[in-house]
């Protein structure tokens, strides 16, 4: 009986094997899978070549990729690496040839990757990263050592040219110490300076106020030059009149009265139809200054008042402090483009007097810009340390920023004589757009705050006849990084020591697998 039971389990496992043998027989294999399997894990040389055809295809793919010459995906929120619309409209029209020598940079860097988007929008504009070595005209050109490793940006059209060391495409934050990259607004302003026939020129005042381009004005005349503009200073005694080829003067808060020699000048500066930015700070003392209201007359503007406009409205000053104000943005061609935004941020402002009863005998066109809320107060008295307006103090709506167009010879079709006019912008301010801070804590100049940059850049934009960059800017952001040691350590381990161990891990287990078979 036992030997019975024995077979009968004999003939039952064979038959459970012979059925299980014909299910894999019938069961069709992975083709790809046998194959590596038979032909690719058997030997560790055919594994070997294996991997390097990974890599073969790995490199071919870069290689394409480069070809290419995609953008890269920018993800950063203010889209610093990628070419803006404003950059774009300017160069897409662009006729000339233009070339871009990138001297001491590699193929793969940033800027590069930046220069290649500007081919993308019109083919004239060719980047090239060259050795100086191979390029001795280049180097003879331009006064470029080959011995001396430099790095430079070459921008070539024609006879014109520009050349860019690597510390024009930044500048510095003095309260921070971050450098901010500006190589798209060089690149930018370069690219339409050597093809444009005229760059306009733009002159400041020198010699009456305590705002200058080099002690409180410097981000202005930074951002000024990234915007195609010519920036000179002007010492009009000196001079005797202002320069014919002057496109706007910017005259900024006089703290002294004109000379006579300063006010005819100007005056004829006027007369002639050219046109003038004038930013005036809150007078705090009684100043007798008959030469510089003369001059503003001419546009219908009266004496500045000894005072300041302080807010009530919460939401129309910054950070609970009346002296910080918010003005109502008056939708205009200059503010077209920031009339919805958070506003400019004016800090002392007061307000501008305009003579209503003169405008149309003075042949004067009027335009609001910017006013403070109804809800603002005129201080006089800098002893009262109330927030609120007190007895006595003007309440309601103040101009603080106006364009002004006066008319020095009307056209006449019989005579085909044109039009001459002259443009004031003017603002009641002038710290909103210097290097100063806002308080000893903060981390940015006025100019950097909201929309102030774009406010007084539009505003010689509309004066040097440039509609075309009326807009509102990228803000640009600090490039600068300084990891701790510790941090520097785990970029290290993440960039060098992971594939490393990856690399490990798939030998020891391809190896674990081999011997298993």
């Amino acid at each position: 009986m036992k030997e019975k039971k024995d077979n009968k389990e004999k003939i039952e496992q064979n038959s459970k094997k012979t059925k299980k043998a014909k299910e894999n027989k019938n069961k069709k294999p992975n083709k790809i899978i046998e194959v590596i399997k038979t032909k690719w894990l058997v030997k560790g040389s055919t594994t070997f070549l294996f991997i390097l055809s990974i890599i073969f295809v790995f490199v071919a793919i870069n290689f394409l990729m480069q070809k290419l010459e995609l953008a890269p995906i920018d993800f950063t929120e203010e889209k610093l690496y990628t070419l803006t619309n404003e950059s774009k409209e300017k160069v897409k029209n662009i006729d000339k040839e233009v070339n871009l020598y990138f001297i001491g940079y590699s193929e793969d860097s940033n800027i590069l990757d930046l220069a290649n988007q500007y081919k993308k929008v019109n083919e004239k504009i060719k980047p090239e990263a060259i050795d100086i070595n191979n390029r001795p005209d280049l180097a003879q050109k331009y006064g470029i050592d080959p011995q001396a490793q430099q790095v430079a940006i070459i921008v070539e059209c024609g006879e014109k040219s520009k050349v860019l060391s690597q510390s024009d495409l930044v500048t510095y934050d003095i309260t921070t110490y971050e450098t901010i990259d500006i190589s798209e607004e060089r690149l930018t302003r370069s690219i339409v300076s050597v093809t444009s026939e005229k760059v306009p020129k733009v002159y400041f005042l020198l010699g009456y106020s305590q705002f200058s381009l080099n002690q409180n004005m410097n981000y202005l005349n930074i951002y000024l030059g990234n915007e195609i503009n010519e920036i000179k200073t002007l010492n009009i005694l000196t001079e005797g009149k202002v320069p014919d080829d002057c496109d706007t003067l910017v005259i900024t808060t006089p703290s002294k009265d004109f000379d006579d020699i300063a006010t005819n000048a100007i005056i004829n500066y006027i007369q002639s139809g050219r046109n003038i930015l004038w930013m005036n700070a809150a007078v705090t003392t009684t100043q007798n200054m008959p030469n510089v209201n003369k001059i503003l007359e001419m546009y219908c503007v009266k004496p500045f008042e000894v005072g300041i406009i302080r807010e009530t409205n919460p939401e129309k000053m910054l950070s609970g402090s009346s002296d910080f104000i918010i003005p109502d943005m008056q939708y205009d061609e200059i503010t077209k483009d920031i009339y919805n935004t958070t506003g400019v941020i004016l800090i002392n402002a007061t307000k501008i007097n305009i003579d209503e009863n003169k405008l149309e005998e003075s042949k004067v066109e009027k335009t609001d810009l910017l006013q403070a809320s109804s809800n603002s107060y005129f201080r006089t008295d800098f002893n009262k340390q109330s927030d609120n307006a007190e007895e006595g103090e003007a309440k309601g709506t103040f101009l603080v920023g106006a364009k002004l167009e006066k008319t020095i010879t009307e056209k006449n079709e019989e005579t085909n004589t044109k039009a001459v006019t002259s443009k004031l912008i003017i603002y009641g301010e002038n710290y909103f757009i210097s290097d100063y801070p806002l308080s000893q804590n903060s981390q940015y100049a006025a100019i950097q705050l909201n929309f102030n940059k774009d406010l007084v850049l539009n505003s010689i934009a509309y004066l040097v006849d440039r509609e075309e960059d009326i807009t509102a800017r990228k803000s640009t952001g600090a490039v600068t990084y300084s990891p701790t040691e510790m941090q520097d350590i785990i970029i290290k381990i993440i960039i060098f020591t992971v594939p490393v161990l990856i690399v490990i891990a798939g030998i020891i287990v391809w190896q674990i697998r081999r011997r298993k078979k």
